[in-house]
């Protein structure tokens, strides 16, 4: 054969061989004959390797090529290993040493392209151990011998037993013969023992042929199991049981899997008590302790994803890795191991074996086998069996066909239950092994709740039997049991099954609604955490209610609600507990949240009302804002919620009344907030404060104008949601629980609830308390039957002495019954007699009246002390709160106003083009009806106006019995009647008012109007400091109504004629008893009635001022409601608009930063009272003004306004202002602790046409004239003064004009001038005595003139000393008292001041007070107007004083002040003369006024004595005269220039310096030398104006 390898190829190798080489190999490989190609690439490979071993080529030369060559062929590595072997057994056998050496270099080198096997297979054990492939040669023949040995040589050991095949086939041929004739199992086991014992076969093997064949043909069950029954006797008891574990251990590979007929036969073996469990059960996997740690894992990971789902994943990538690890998860669950325990579990379910089934349950976590669909579904088809002659008996609905399920053929199977009792030994079992995974079957769900639904039908029809009845109770509660761990988890496991959640509703109506919210409680926060599935469930809800509540707007409630209805059909607890957690936050997702609620089920929204309450109730949050002020936001949108949602879906509402009663039952008054929402949104009654006129005057008319006019939202369409309410609160008997609980709880609230919170707070919930009361009260009278109503009202008397109802509460219960009665009782007499004149119809009214009332007069008496009706009658009484705004007066211009919006209406019908004409016409016929509804209604109310008008007249004259007195008839009507009803409500207030003048114009015996009207006015500010915000509001509109009465009368003399003239309210003189008849002269005319009108409001501005300066909250806030209420109609007067425009211009500044709410108060108070001061008047304009007066108080007014431009003087004199109100709070204070409202009237009736405390008489204006007298008086001195003393009045003119300029450190340093001064001049002392002296001297010569008169007047003062209050109004009685009884003459002050001369401590305290109130701004105008003149009086003589005093020496002070006096008593002798004309002129109008003439008088002389109680007495006027006077006073000033004011004032306060014993003669004395005598030459000026206006006067 030729060499394929030339010489040249090797000597040229690296430069062409090695390519050539490599050529040749690829066209040898590519050659298509395979044969010839293999032999010659056979051939290459060996010349190659050959001249490697000759050392022609070098071993890595050769590899190299090799390698390159190796990948031409598959078999390349084959061929060269043939090659080797050939070269091995050629070299081993040469001598040559190096050609050995070369080649094993040549196989090292090629190793790593030939394999080891292959070479171990080819190479000579030899050659392998040099190349290292084996350790040693000669044990690797040993081995391979061996193996070869065992391979050809060995013979298998077989058939020790002597069996014989042949038999095998026969048995398995006779097992396996078609059973269906009539061969039996005994007859096939005598064949098989023949085989056994022929064929030499082994029993064990036999017994496993039998299973297996068995396990192939599962339907011949009663063939197979009586045949192992009887082979069994053969054999040892454990061999089945052991065979059998042998077969489930042969399964027990990772990747093996248990075929389902194995676990039926063991199933049937077992069901047939074969075999033991317990021996079987050791044989299967896994073992228990694997399951439990399973089951442990499965709980931790679905805690771990409710971790990473409730986390907050910033980045995409998160998410990314999250749906990773998702994936894993869910491929981790979709491959368990073989659980054969689990699939015997399946097997005996599905044959019917419950007792062995249930024992392996047992041995497993609760819920773990089930949570495995398949088994789950086992179960489930075991439970339709079991239940099916029952359901078809009493479960299937009406109209259904159904599919009947066919019993077992195994008759060990569970029996079939046929009643509810059988029922609950079986099946109820059954299904608490299910639990939540009942949710794989909804069909069986659903029958399971049919067969509740009917249960309950049962349940609830009485007439059985009492051991029936103990056995339906167990059965109920195993009922809720089961519903309670099965019914509702495996709902919120179902996928949004809407109508599983409607079924499971038809059972859950039927429960009370104590046990539905107890199983949504269980529900919501138990059952969820009770299993890994449910865990998750519960996560995923939050993650999908938050992502659907983020994206819920206004816009897209359509699809958001379509979401939340799908969401909510499985798990709405936790979703509702999301969406309400939200509304509490953010209030703006209510409207949306409630739109987005109308794809719920029935279930669903009874759910939603138990969240709800459960909201309400969570224990750890603060119903109270942080400041203690105000309820929290989150309850407020709670309520606001809770009412949209009741009104708008069909909740039943019967839980969440009885959570507001129960907390009210345990003094918790905040929730009633929610009855308040729910009763406003379901029926439309709102509370409102903020009522327009308008509106409270529809609110007095019919249902119908009520509706139309009444409220600010159209109530539309609250028939159906009011009706619900109504049925909710007589079905479970909450109608009067609440009305008493609400109405015991505002007491509750002030002194249970309030001890620790904020007054404000307390305030709120008071009034949110009585609030809603009148609403719900106001819901119920509306919207009760009359039989509904009386059944459940108690009568007045139970209500107030049993249940301690407050009696305006009682009252306001009680007032619809007595109006329904009242109605029926009319109708009969109506019936019975046909008369259809209206005095047969009054009387029948008047009848029908007389026989309801009579017992409520009976039942009113054990209300109050018999004291009590010696005033006024139990029949009055009781008419008043009986009565209401609808039975006094037709609100005729509401029903116009009403009408005329529908006409107008109607008429934009008609001109609306658009609109389709059969719209039209309904909507005109609408209207139409509407109209004559209204006009109907008003016709109605007319008719009932009058009837109860005639019934009033006849009622009137018993009305009043007074037998103590007038004043005290007042007192017990407005304490007994008024104040409490006129607090209740805006149409109570209303009410009040019209009910006052009522009884003016029916002329009622024993009723004083003026006294009544007097009382209201006079001192509000008790009333108005003890009212909440929303009383304080009701209060103001109360005073509103009365000012408009009493404004109306004073508007014009004509109407005063006419409505008060000639009426006994309007008497002056109170007689006694009994005695109405008085002539004209008793009456108050019209100008009197002008003064006192004019008192009223300078009361109401007193009271304001007071109110306001307190600095109390509760005082400013209440005030400032009422004075917006009144505006209308106060004030009217200018000067006292201004003065309370200062003061609230004061508060605005003060409570800008401190309190925001009582500045917005202020800020809408003053801009509406800017706005009415185009329509004030000046004072004169309002009354007319006796005679003009000589004495000018500097009005604050001229100074400017507030304390910028005020006169040192006037600074002073607030101060004292201040002091004074104190005190006459104090006094105040006193009277009513005292109960002493009695005082006015005994004063009255003592001392006829004296004016009473309150000013109410017609002497008014003779004080006022004796007033002015005094003030001419005090003139007349001060120009002597002036004369003597030059330097006063220009130093006085400088304080009044230039006060502005005085520098503040004169104040700061007053104090130690004084001390000095004070040094300086001991002769104060002496002058006191001798001014004393003259003052006895003067008093004693006048006291002889007028003794008589005096004694009668004594007499009075005695009366009136008696009364404790008149500690205020003391100053005039006393000083009159004393000096008639020519006693003692001691200093009188008035309610501002001691009445004991003040030492010098007292004098520096005051300095002190006077410094603090220096450095603060000065009070308002309207806080001087009560004592401007004498305070001005007081103080700028005091400068004049102290200023003067270095200048004169003794010898001429006292010759001045002698001149003084007696000047002074010459000028008032020759004006009492004049004043006794103008009496007597005066007496032909008033003719009992004689016997004041000479009082007047002498009080007069007294008063311009110059003595002690000159200039203080007019201070002294007592609160209730002082203010007429001096707003009189103060209008005078206008027309007065102020150096006149200062004379006047230096005159009067010089005269009580001297007599009050003060030393403090000297202040400010260097200061006003300075200024001395650049002011001479104005104060000339000024003394010739004094001058020219005086004698004007005169």
């Amino acid at each position: 054969m030729a060499a394929l390898l030339p010489a040249e190829w090797i000597k040229n190798w690296e430069k062409g061989g090695k390519s050539e080489f490599v050529q040749l190999c690829r066209a040898l490989s590519e050659n298509k004959n395979h044969d010839v190609g293999f032999r010659d690439i056979q051939q290459a490979l060996y010349e190659l390797a050959y001249h490697v071993v000759r050392g022609n080529l070098k071993h890595d030369q050769a590899s190299n090529v090799l390698g390159d060559v190796i990948e031409f062929r598959e078999d390349m590595p084959s061929i060269l290993a043939d090659v080797f072997c050939i070269l091995d057994i050629e070299t081993s056998c040469l001598e040559e040493k190096n050609k050995r050496d070369h080649f094993t270099q040549l196989v090292l080198a090629c190793l790593y392209l030939v394999s080891d096997t292959v070479l171990k297979e080819r190479l000579d054990p030899e050659t392998l151990e040099s190349l290292g492939l084996i350790k040693q040669s000669q044990q690797f023949n040993q081995k391979s011998v061996k193996i070869k040995t065992k391979l050809f040589y060995k013979q298998q050991k077989f058939n020790l037993l002597r069996e014989e095949n042949e038999g095998y086939a026969k048995l398995i041929a006779e097992l396996g013969q078609d059973l269906s004739g009539n061969i039996t199992s005994d007859l096939i086991l005598e064949n098989i023992k023949s085989l056994i014992g022929c064929f030499n076969l082994d029993p064990n093997r036999v017994l496993d042929i039998i299973l297996e064949v068995y396990e192939c043909r599962p339907e011949y069950d009663d063939f197979f199991v009586p045949l192992i029954e009887s082979y069994m006797y053969m054999c040892e008891p454990q061999t089945l049981c052991h065979i059998l574990g042998f077969k489930f251990k042969f399964y027990q590979d990772p990747s093996g899997e248990t075929p389902s007929s194995l676990y039926r036969v063991a199933a049937v073996l077992l069901q047939h008590n074969l075999i033991d469990l317990e021996d079987l059960y050791v044989h299967l996997l896994p073992g228990d302790n694997a399951i439990i740690e399973e089951h442990k894992r499965e709980i931790v990971e679905a805690k771990q994803i409710v971790r990473k789902l409730t986390m907050v994943v910033l980045s995409s990538e998160k998410t990314e890795e999250k749906e990773k690890e998702k994936e894993k998860e869910e491929e981790k669950t979709e491959k368990p191991p073989d659980n054969q325990k689990l699939g015997l579990l399946e097997a005996l379910l599905k044959i019917g074996d419950w007792h062995h089934a249930q024992s392996i349950m047992d041995q497993m976590p609760p819920f773990y086998s089930t949570s495995h669909k398949p088994i789950a579904i086992a179960l489930c088809q075991l439970v339709h069996v079991t239940i099916e002659p029952l359901y078809r008996r009493v479960g299937v609905p009406k109209g259904a066909k159904g599919s009947p399920i066919s019993s077992l053929p195994n008759k060990r199977a569970p029996k079939q239950a046929e009643s509810f009792e059988e029922l609950r030994k079986e099946v109820f079992n059954m299904l608490c092994y299910l639990g939540p995974h009942l949710s794989h079957d909804p069909i069986l769900f659903a029958k399971v709740v049919r067969l509740g639904k009917a249960f309950m039908k049962e349940f609830q029809s009485d007439g059985s039997k009492q051991e029936d009845k103990e056995k339906m109770e167990t059965l109920f509660s195993c009922l809720l049991s089961i519903t309670d761990q099965v019914l509702l988890p495996s709902l919120s496991l179902m996928d949004c099954n809407a109508c599983m959640s409607e079924e499971l509703w038809g059972m859950f109506k039927t429960f009370p609604y104590q046990y539905r919210y107890r199983l949504y409680g269980q529900w919501k926060n138990e059952t969820y955490n009770s299993h890994p599935l449910l865990v998750k469930v519960k996560a995923q809800t939050i993650d999908r209610a938050k992502y659907i509540m983020k994206r819920l707007t206004k816009e897209n409630v359509k699809p958001s609600g379509r979401q939340i209805g799908k969401l909510s059909h499985s798990n709405p607890t936790i979703l509702f507990d999301y969406i309400l957690s939200q509304i509490q936050k953010y209030d703006n997702l209510i409207t949306p949240v409630v739109d987005s609620l109308k794809y719920l089920t029935s279930l669903n929204y009874d759910v939603l009302a138990y969240c709800i309450i459960e909201a309400l109730a969570n224990p750890e949050k603060e119903r109270m804002k942080h400041d203690d002020t105000t309820i929290s936001s989150w309850l407020q949108s709670l309520a606001s919620f809770c009412g949209a949602v009741f009104r708008k879906y069909p909740i039943e509402l019967a839980g969440l009344l009885q959570y507001v009663a129960n907390q009210l039952k345990a003094g918790k008054s905040f929730d009633l907030l929610i009855l308040k929402e729910v009763v406003q949104k379901m029926a439309g009654i709102e509370i409102t404060e903020e009522m327009t006129m308008e509106q409270l005057e529809a609110m007095t008319g019919g249902e119908q104008l009520k509706a139309e006019g009444g409220y600010f939202g159209q109530i539309r369409n609250t028939k159906k949601s009011s009706q619900r309410l109504k049925d909710a609160l007589l079905d479970h008997d909450l109608a009067l629980p609440l009305c008493l609980l609400m109405a015991q709880q505002r007491n509750g609230v002030v002194f249970q609830e309030g001890g620790e919170k904020h007054l404000k707070l307390v305030g709120k919930l008071y009034d949110q308390c009585h609030d809603t009361l009148v609403q719900f009260g106001g819901f119920l009278a509306s919207n009760l039957s009359t039989e509904d109503y009386i059944k459940r009202v108690p009568s007045i008397d139970v209500l107030c002495n049993e249940f301690h109802t407050p009696h305006d509460a009682a009252f306001f219960l009680s007032r619809p019954m007595y109006a329904h009665h009242i109605s029926s009782k009319y109708d009969e007499l109506k019936k019975a007699e046909k008369g259809n004149k209206q005095q047969h119809k009054v009387h029948k009214y008047i009848t029908s009246c007389e026989l309801v009332m009579a017992p409520v007069h009976e039942a009113v008496i054990s209300l109050h002390l018999p004291k009590v009706w010696d005033d006024i009658s139990p029949q009055f009484y009781a008419t008043f709160w009986s009565l209401t705004m609808y039975d006094l007066a037709v609100p005729h211009s509401s029903y116009d106003r009403e009408v005329n919006k529908l006409k107008v209406q109607m008429k934009a019908i008609d001109d609306n083009q658009e609109m389709p004409p059969n719209k039209k016409k309904k909507e005109k016929e609408r209207c139409t009806a509407l109209q004559d509804k209204l006009l109907e209604e008003e016709k109605k109310q007319l008719e009932h106006v009058q009837r109860v008008l005639q019934r009033l007249k006849l009622e009137k004259d018993n009305w009043l019995l007074a037998k103590s007195t007038k004043n005290e008839t007042i007192t017990k009507f407005l304490q007994l009647c008024i104040f409490p009803r006129c607090i209740f409500s805006a149409i109570d207030a209303v009410y009040c008012a019209h009910f006052v003048e009522l009884v003016h114009q029916q002329k009622t015996p024993n009723f004083s109007t003026l006294l009544c009207y007097d009382r209201v006015f006079s001192d509000i500010i008790y009333t108005v400091a003890s009212c909440t915000e929303n009383e304080a509001s009701r209060y103001g509109r109360f005073l509103c109504c009365m000012l408009e009465t009493v404004t109306r009368w004073h508007s014009d003399r004509v109407i005063y004629e006419k409505e008060c003239g000639n009426y006994p309210g309007f008497l002056t003189i109170l007689r006694a008893t009994g005695f109405d008849g008085g002539n004209k002269a008793d009456q108050l005319d019209y100008e009197n009635f002008r003064h006192v009108v004019h008192k009223w409001h300078y009361k109401l501005t007193k009271a304001s001022v007071h109110c306001l300066e307190t600095g109390e909250y509760t005082h400013i806030r209440n005030i400032l409601i009422v004075l917006t209420k009144i505006l209308p109609w106060y004030p009217k007067v200018l000067n006292l608009g201004q003065a309370l425009e200062r003061r609230v211009h004061k508060i605005c500044q003060e409570e800008k930063e401190k309190r925001p709410d009582l500045y917005a108060l202020a800020m809408g108070y003053s801009g509406q009272l800017k706005s009415r001061k185009p329509f004030m008047i000046p004072e004169n304009e309002f009354h007319h003004k006796d005679p003009p007066a000589r004495n000018a108080v500097p009005a604050t007014v001229q100074n400017g306004p507030g304390g910028a431009g005020m006169p040192t003087s006037v600074t002073i004199n607030t101060v004292r202002l201040e002091e004074g109100t104190t005190e006459e709070t104090a006094d105040k204070l006193k009277e009513k602790s005292q109960g002493v409202v009695k005082v006015i009237n005994k004063t009255v009736n003592a001392t006829p046409k004296v004016t009473t405390s309150n000013g109410s008489s017609a002497s008014n204006s003779k004080i006022i004239k004796e007033k002015d007298d005094k003030e001419k008086s005090g003139k007349e001195k001060d120009k002597e003064k002036k004369d003597k003393t030059p330097a006063a009045t220009p130093e006085m003119k400088a304080l009044g004009k230039d006060g502005k300029d005085k520098p503040k450190e004169e104040r700061a340093n007053k104090e130690e001038k004084a001390r000095e001064i004070k040094e300086k001049t001991p002769k104060s002392d002496k002058e006191k005595e001798k001014v004393k002296k003259e003052e006895k001297a003067s008093k004693e010569e006048k006291s002889k003139t007028v003794v008589t008169i005096i004694e009668s007047k004594s007499t009075a003062e005695k009366e009136r000393e008696k009364e404790p209050s008149r500690e205020r109004d003391l100053a005039k009685e006393m000083k009159s008292k004393e000096n008639a009884k020519g006693g003692e003459k001691v200093p009188v002050a008035g309610s501002l001041k001691s009445p004991v001369p003040r030492s010098e401590t007292s004098e520096s305290e005051r300095e002190q007070k006077r410094r603090k109130v220096d450095t603060h701004s000065s009070p308002s105008h309207s806080s001087t107007v009560k004592d401007n003149l004498n305070e001005l009086k007081e103080s700028s003589a005091k400068h004049y004083i102290n200023h003067t005093t270095p200048t004169l020496s003794k010898s001429k002070e006292r010759e001045v002040e002698k001149k003084d006096l007696d000047k002074s008593r010459e000028r008032s002798r020759e004006r009492e003369k004049k004043d006794e004309k103008d009496r007597k002129d005066r007496k032909r109008d008033h003719s009992n006024s004689d016997r004041e003439v000479p009082q007047d008088s002498t009080k007069r002389r007294k008063e311009e004595n110059g003595t002690t109680g000159s200039s203080k007495h007019s201070k002294s006027e007592s609160p209730s005269d002082s203010p007429r006077l001096n707003e009189k006073e103060k209008e005078k000033n206008k027309s007065k220039s102020s150096g006149k004011e200062k004379g006047d004032s230096i005159k009067a306060e010089k005269m009580e310096k001297s007599s009050s014993g003060s030393k403090k003669e000297s202040r400010h004395d260097k200061e006003k030398t300075e200024k001395k005598e650049k002011r001479d030459s104005t104060g000339g000026k000024e003394e010739k104006k004094h001058h020219k206006s005086s004698d004007k006067h005169r």
